[in-house]
């Protein structure tokens, strides 16, 4: 990974109500995040569940400006329903994903969600961090509503 400055860190959390096994389902199906967060998934390699050293290559954005992601599974802990990622995104952003799920009750869950943000080195860190300072929570806050959506949504379809 190229020189970076650690420069903000986000740590959103939320109550889902949904099983902890059906939040980490979600998380740990790359191929499927297109169907609820904001990327569209080009190709996750090797394919299947999440597995550390696993690549989500992915794009965001207007489909005329389409910005690559990548996504590297670094921890997977199924015992303790933590994750851990380290993405790439356009101009050197990086950030390192630590996600944890933590059962409430048999329906219920938190969602803990630490997003540390890293930007290049100089004038170019500068300038990225300034164009994406509105993205630095709302952001992560957004990625976490669409997932505690998503499980809510298939918790209800399961029950009716």
């Amino acid at each position: 990974m190229p020189k970076t400055d650690m420069a903000y860190l986000s740590c959103p959390t939320s109550i889902v109500n949904a099983p902890v096994e059906i939040v980490w389902a979600l998380l740990t199906r790359p191929e499927e995040w297109g169907d609820f967060y904001d990327i569209r998934v080009a190709s996750v390699e090797p394919p299947g569940p999440a597995a550390v050293g696993q690549t989500v290559f992915a794009e965001s954005g207007p489909r005329l400006l389409r910005l690559a992601l990548e996504f590297r599974f670094t921890k997977i802990d199924p015992v303790n329903h933590e994750l851990g990622l380290d993405v790439r995104f356009p101009f050197g952003i990086t950030v390192r994903e630590d996600l944890s799920c933590v059962p409430i009750g048999q329906d219920q869950c938190r969602v803990n969600y630490h997003c540390g943000f890293g930007f290049p080195a100089g004038w170019r860190g500068t300038v990225a961090r300034l164009l994406m300072r509105r993205e630095l929570n709302s952001g992560p806050v957004d990625s976490l509503s669409r997932l505690r959506r998503a499980a809510e949504e298939r918790y209800a379809r399961q029950l009716a």
